[in-house]
């Protein structure tokens, strides 16, 4: 066994017991069963489009597939996938393994401990995969992405693709992307005098200003829960230090947390909370509060994720939120920052390959992630779509966030997915500090240095 397994297998432990996906506490899918289970025979989708069909005198191939779609209707699309896969390939055998979240990442420890990942298997991209690739776990695609002047890389959206990628490599594909951005309050808006939304961060911060004298609170945030915070956090680290600065501090490892960008992020991040722009309570309150206050039209606009407006709903009084009144803008562009005004901050799925799957598996990912499976995904409910072509998105809402994330050149990965797991709570309680003002913006700067330096020595 070599020692980047054992590293990774401790890395690994961390990920399964300390974290969940997308920080732990941001909405999920429905909850599902906890146990593995193989997934039962589903008859083919007739109306979907097959496979290019092989020679059926190929040799015998048996290809491992780990999702987590527990869902009914999940594992039956996901079963029909695989069999029209297998009908236009008879050589090729799919075998389906179905796991809960949490259930998957402890059965992904053990098996990465042995050194026998599956062939094709659920993953968030980012750090965890980051760390698998450098423990050699994974299958590098690149060749595959490239081949044909590019053909399969031209079809996904390069923001989402890239955080599949690490060190110029490609070891996954993503299956659908969500961006967080502002979900805002256009009737409060425009009592305080606001008649379009912010495109700069002075724009942002007059704003504010113009909703506090109106008397309307201009942000609800649920910082209490912390990883709301992170968001700010990360956005403006995205915005002023851009991919290249991120990635010196936290993947080539040339510069640090403590460069003058991430400084500068932070300090930007404490010239808003001087502002007092948050409602009464906010470093106590909850995910859950911070969605009541704008369901409920408290507060004029929160920094979210695309399940934002049904929370909402779900948590006002009247059960509708505030309909016709919600709108979407993104995140605001940081004057002199170097990060390209349409990168995108947030998350979503995709499969990474495991270091022995046969090229097979690597076709049939590539089937998966055609324009008319992602379609059928979408369609199935819930999906965001990143690959070009793909539709069955209907909402408006969800519409406009699927494009401006194609549209994004460079997508930043929730800091606690990008990170090592340990570095997402050291991420969170320092953005609280600041919040608070507990912490110098150097101070915060040094501490995420110190755990990071600690974690990857």
């Amino acid at each position: 066994m070599s020692r980047k397994i054992y590293t990774v297998f401790s890395f690994l432990l961390i990920v399964a017991f300390a974290l969940s996906a997308c920080g732990g506490a941001k909405p999920t899918a429905t909850e599902a069963p906890v146990q593995a289970t193989e997934a039962p025979a589903q008859p083919a989708a007739t109306e979907a489009p097959m496979a290019t069909e092989a020679p059926s005198t190929a040799e015998k191939v048996t290809v491992t597939w780990w999702h987590i779609g527990t869902a009914e209707k999940d594992t039956k699309l996901y079963q029909a996938f695989a069999d029209e896969y297998m009908a236009a390939h008879p050589n090729v055998n799919i075998e389906i393994t179905i796991l809960e979240n949490e259930a998957f990442k402890t059965k992904m420890a053990t098996v990465m401990q042995s050194g026998e990942p599956p062939d094709i298997f659920h993953s968030w991209g980012g750090g965890v995969m980051n760390e698998y690739a450098k423990a050699d776990l994974l299958r590098d695609i690149t060749p595959e992405m490239d081949a044909d002047g590019g053909a399969w890389r031209s079809t996904i959206s390069p923001g989402p693709l890239g955080v599949y990628s690490y060190l110029g490599k490609v070891y996954g594909v993503p299956t659908d992307m969500g961006m967080v951005g502002f979900w805002y309050n256009k009737e409060l808006f425009a009592q305080a005098g606001i008649d379009a939304p912010p495109t700069t961060w002075t724009e942002l911060l007059d704003d504010v200003k113009a909703l506090k004298a109106a008397g309307i609170t201009p942000i609800a945030i649920g910082e209490g829960d912390k990883w709301p915070g992170h968001f700010w956090w990360g956005y403006l680290i995205t915005r002023i230090c851009g991919q290249a600065g991120f990635e010196a501090a936290a993947i080539t490892r040339t510069g640090s947390f403590t460069d003058p960008c991430i400084i500068e992020a932070s300090k930007k991040l404490q010239e808003l909370a001087q502002l007092e722009p948050f409602q009464d309570g906010f470093l106590s309150a909850t995910y859950g509060d911070e969605a009541t206050a704008v369901g409920n039209g408290k507060a004029a606009m929160e920094l979210m994720g695309q399940w934002a407006p049904a929370v909402q709903k779900d948590n006002s009084e009247s059960k509708q939120g505030i309909g016709d009144n919600l709108a979407w803008f993104g995140f605001p562009m940081v004057e002199g920052g170097a990060g390209d005004p349409s990168d995108g901050y947030g998350g979503g799925n995709g499969y990474a390959v495991g270091k022995n799957a046969p090229d097979e598996a690597v076709d049939f990912l590539k089937y998966l992630s055609a324009a008319e499976q992602a379609t059928r995904m979408a369609e199935n409910g819930g999906a965001l779509p990143v690959v070009k072509g793909a539709s069955g998105v209907t909402d408006p809402y969800l519409l406009t966030i699927q494009e401006k994330t194609g549209q994004a050149k460079y997508f930043q990965l929730y800091y606690d997915q990008a990170l090592p797991p340990a570095l997402g709570s050291v991420v969170n309680d320092n953005v609280q500090a600041l919040f608070a003002g507990a912490l110098t913006p150097e101070e915060a700067a040094q501490a995420v240095e110190d755990a990071f330096a600690q974690e990857t020595k």
